[in-house]
């Protein structure tokens, strides 16, 4: 069994320390990955602080993985030993379900295998993540990565890309589509980035006006403030899409009113608390409300494979794995452009 160095949360009040463990010994359908980076989402304070409940300790978070594969079971065909290799939200799911056959692993009817705070299929091993030097996954949830993009940047697009790749792709988001982006953060920057790519026409929605020139330097073509109630006049009604990124808890109503015919909202932020909506936000221009959770196995190779052909990548700031609790602090204040990353080559050493 591979002995592997992690960091670990012990409960949901202490600082992550260092944990080692044993990995699962590779199985004929399973890729062993050295981990090269993993970023750090903002999933992971929740989920190690206990916030959305139900957290498993010891925990291990870090579901933004890339690495090397270095050992390869024998029924192993995607993969060799020197490939590079991502994982992301989910290492494994039932298989059989409606869902499951329509490539839409993310949302299994009995329920997707977390890459961490999750149980494994077997109903007795704890999955543990990215904050560690390897990890076991069978091949089936592992993903090719171009070794022509920056691999630490690359990272976050397990995450925060498909995150934000998934729904914009649903709402057919393209050439002459009108898109407001809520919220400029790690889930917002890549949103940015891939309705631009699109073709659309990106609106940044931020309660900070110093984030202008960042947000038409990722790719905006305009911005809103939304404290200033004569701006958000001016665009009532405009948008076809407005992605949500924002984390913070706030009113869906102002958002929507944005919206122009069977305009759509898509949710991907996840605040504490629940939103305030009124029902005539809705049935004005006739509204809708779209959640999203990341995307499945096919549909996020497909979202790699379109970051390598159009060189998109994460903003990133490279940390050390003995910097992470000094990096949960920074994200709490909002202090990162636009994702840490950590080198995992500073828990081998």
């Amino acid at each position: 069994m591979p002995n592997t160095k992690a960091y670990a949360a012990y409960n949901a009040q202490d600082p992550l320390k260092p944990f080692d463990f044993d990995r699962r010994d590779v199985r004929p359908n399973d890729v062993q990955i050295e981990i090269l980076f993993c970023g750090v989402c903002h999933s992971d304070i929740h989920q190690a602080r206990d916030e959305w409940g139900g957290s498993i300790y010891p925990m291990v978070p870090g579901h933004e993985i890339v690495g090397r594969v270095i050992k390869t079971g024998e029924q192993v065909t995607k993969f060799k030993p020197g490939d590079i290799a991502g994982v992301g939200v989910l290492v494994d799911s039932c298989r059989v379900c409606k869902h499951c056959e329509r490539d839409m692993e993310n949302y299994c009817v009995e329920g997707m295998t977390g890459t961490y705070n999750s149980m494994e299929r077997d109903g007795k091993t704890i999955a543990q993540g990215g904050y560690s030097t390897q990890i076991v996954v069978d091949e089936k949830y592992v993903l090719h990565v171009s070794d022509k993009l920056d691999l630490k940047a690359v990272a976050p697009l397990l995450c925060a890309g498909i995150t934000t790749y998934s729904p914009l792709r649903y709402a057919n988001v393209g050439k002459g589509t009108k898109v407001g982006v809520a919220g400029l953060g790690g889930l917002g920057h890549m949103g940015v980035k891939f309705a631009a790519s699109f073709g659309a026409e990106v609106t940044m929605l931020s309660t900070s006006p110093n984030k202008e020139a960042d947000a038409k330097r990722l790719g905006a073509h305009h911005f809103l403030l939304t404290s200033d109630e004569a701006q958000m006049k001016k665009y009532e009604g405009y948008f076809d899409v407005i992605l949500n990124c924002v984390s913070a808890n706030h009113s869906y109503e102002k958002y929507l009113n944005l919206l122009g015919l069977e305009g759509k909202m898509l949710v991907v932020g996840l605040p504490s608390e629940n939103p305030q909506l009124s029902p005539f936000a809705l049935i004005t221009n006739r509204r809708s409300i779209v959640g999203s959770m990341i995307g499945g196995m096919k549909e996020t190779q497909e979202m790699l494979d379109y970051c390598a052909e159009h060189n998109i990548v994460a903003d990133v700031e490279v940390i050390k794995m003995q910097e992470i609790n000094e990096a949960y602090a920074r994200m709490l204040r909002g202090d990162v452009h636009y994702r840490f990353v950590i080198d995992l080559e500073s828990l081998k050493k």
